[in-house]
This record gives structure tokens, C-alpha cells and sequence, in this order.
């Protein structure tokens, strides 16, 4: 998942950084909201942690700035202020969720894996498809009731994908999870990834068809019927 970042405390950053990559996610930091709003009109982003006290444009105005450009992302706002007025202003601007400063990682985490369960419509931590099951709690998978091995980047597509399922997942989409601004990543890495997935999918019944010119989807053997995949 790709996660925004904004955060004018270099220190704080990367702390919060360097414990978001460790759970998998790809973060892009900026330290103001002018940048937040270039990068979110430069990429796609799955999620974004704002920091409310800015320099220029606060997270508020960030959040509803955000909002009115037509961003439907969720939105976490980081505050050190706990006065009601703020938490409301900041919900009713478009923000998603808040946490109070000082906070320990385990419970930001937490929040943001409910937010994405709700913007994907999941309502449980446990993500699964037929003889898979992903506990994104707890970051095990098991596959017919065994566990299943992932490397850190197949953890990621596979939990992209199946937050999708049964519809396609781009695969412009799936690039922009694995990667943030530091790192590259091109197009034919996610080929490696998908052929491994398909390897350790494909014994228990989980087909993962490529849909040409789009991307990838999670199939059952019922529903396996779509055109052939285009060797990606």
C-alpha cells in the first residue's frame, strides 16, 4: 500500500517512516502541504498521515484542500492539540480518522489498516479467498489451512490483489504500492512477482489471470474462464 506522509518534524518523519516501511508500506514524505498536494495530483496513493500543526496551510486546510480537488483517500490527521473543536473541524473538513501526539506505533498501524479495510469495503482484518487467508493484523497468511510464505513485496501485491478481488487489479496500481519516490521499480518487477505468487497459489486453486492491457485478478477454478493470460 502507498501512504502519504506529511510530517514538518524531520525527526518525528523518520521514526514514523522508518516504522510504516518495516509493516510494508511504500511512504512518500513531504514536510508541507503545498507539496502534499503536488504529490497527490503526481501519484496514486492508498492512504495519507498529515500532521495538523504545518507550516503555511495547517493538515486542515490540507485535508479539505485535498477533499475539494477530489482525492477520496482516507485521511489520518496527527495532532498534538486535543481540543474537541479541532477533532470535529478536522472530520467535518473530510478527515477520516485522528490520533493524539505522542502515539505508539502498534495502535497507528492499527487505525490505518481499519481505514483501508473501509475504503475497500472490508470490514475484517482477515482478507480471504477461497483456500487463502491473509490476517493483515498479524501479517500471516495461510494457504489451505497452512502457512504460507511471502517475501515483504509479494506480501503487498497479494494483499493488493485480494482487497480487489474478484475485480482486477490494475497494474499500474499494483507498481504504485510497492514503490515511493526512493526507490525504483519497473514495470516487469511485478511479472516476477505475480509468476512467484502464481507458483504458490496456482496447487491449492487460486488461479491469477492477467487481464490484458489492465492488469491482474484472483480466480477461482469456476470462474476461471477469461480470456488467457498475456504471460505477465
Amino acid at each position: 500500500m502507498r501512504l502519504l506522509l506529511v510530517e514538518d518534524d524531520v525527526m518525528v518523519a523518520s521514526g514514523i517512516k522508518l516504522g510504516l516501511c518495516d509493516a510494508g508500506y511504500a511512504v512518500d514524505w513531504v514536510g508541507s502541504a503545498e507539496r502534499a498536494l503536488e504529490a497527490a495530483q503526481a501519484a496514486a496513493f492508498d492512504v495519507a498521515v498529515v500532521d495538523i500543526g504545518l507550516p503555511k496551510m495547517d493538515g486542515l486546510a490540507l485535508t479539505a484542500a485535498l477533499r475539494s480537488a477530489g482525492h477520496a483517500f482516507p485521511v489520518l490527521i496527527l495532532t498534538a492539540r486535543d481540543a474537541l473543536q479541532d477533532r470535529v473541524q478536522g472530520l467535518d473538513l473530510g478527515a477520516d480518522d485522528y490520533m493524539l501526539k505522542p502515539f505508539e506505533l502498534p495502535e497507528l498501524l492499527a487505525r490505518l489498516r481499519a481505514l483501508l479495510r473501509r475504503s475497500q469495503a472490508a470490514t475484517s482484518a482477515v482478507l480471504s479467498f477461497g483456500a487463502l487467508e491473509m490476517d493483515t493484523a498479524h501479517r500471516q497468511a495461510r494457504l489451505a489451512g497452512a502457512p504460507l510464505e511471502l517475501g515483504p513485496r509479494e506480501w503487498t501485491v497479494l494483499e493488493y490483489l485480494l482487497m480487489q478481488a474478484p475485480k482486477p487489479a490494475a497494474k499500474d496500481k499494483l507498481l504504485q504500492a510497492l514503490t515511493g519516490w526512493d526507490k525504483e521499480i519497473t514495470p516487469n518487477a511485478i511479472e516476477v512477482y505475480i509468476s512467484r505468487l502464481r507458483g504458490k497459489l496456482e496447487p491449492a486453486g487460486i488461479v491469477l489471470r492477467a487481464i490484458r492491457g489492465f492488469g491482474y485478478r484472483l480466480e477461482l477454478p469456476a470462474t476461471a474462464g477469461s480470456p488467457a493470460h498475456d504471460g505477465g
